[in-house]
């Protein structure tokens, strides 16, 4: 051989070389990129799903302020409503006497200002838990105040007399009714 083609031969081999090392070049920029883009996909999930779990917080948090809201305005009133529960008391007990005494323009005066201030604190929500004489009684549902012995066998561990109205706000008891039940 001679030395151009020696020199061609050499050439050819830095020329094949060069490529080769492009090749591999190549090779590792590609699996360098890979590797990048695998990375940037897997902090994408990451960030959607924690930008998931703070919206589904937020959802909650939006949801619980709303229900402790229209909690708060369903029982606002609720202090000054049981405030006035013994002046509904009073009202029935001179109501009762009235009737007694027989007066029939105070009774029916007394009687208007009565239904006024009951429809008022109806309309806010209150409402009388009903009780009858001869229920059963049920302590988590009333108030015993004394025992007495039962009028008949039939009355025994039920309800005689009821001394006091029970009142509730919707599904809240704001004052349980007292009874006196039979022993």
């Amino acid at each position: 051989m001679s030395k151009k083609n020696n020199q061609k031969v050499t050439e050819g081999t830095k020329i094949e070389d060069k490529n080769i090392t492009a090749a591999e070049n190549n090779t590792v920029v590609e699996e360098v990129l890979t590797e990048e883009k695998i990375s940037a996909e897997e902090e994408l999930v990451k960030e959607k799903e924690r930008f998931l779990r703070l919206f589904a917080e937020f959802e909650n948090y939006k949801k619980r302020t709303n229900k402790e809201r229209i909690e708060l305005f369903k029982t606002a009133g609720q202090e000054v409503i049981h405030s006035l529960l013994p002046v509904l008391d009073d009202f029935d007990r001179a109501l009762v006497q009235l009737e007694k005494e027989g007066n029939d323009p105070l009774f029916q005066g007394v009687q208007l200002i009565h239904n006024k201030l009951k429809e008022t604190l109806k309309s806010k929500g209150l409402h009388t838990v009903e009780v009858q004489q001869g229920e059963t009684f049920n302590a988590d549902n009333h108030e015993a105040i004394t025992q007495i012995p039962a009028p008949s066998e039939d009355l025994k561990g039920k309800i005689i007399d009821v001394v006091e109205k029970g009142y509730q706000i919707g599904d809240k008891v704001l004052r349980y009714p007292k009874v006196i039940i039979g022993q």
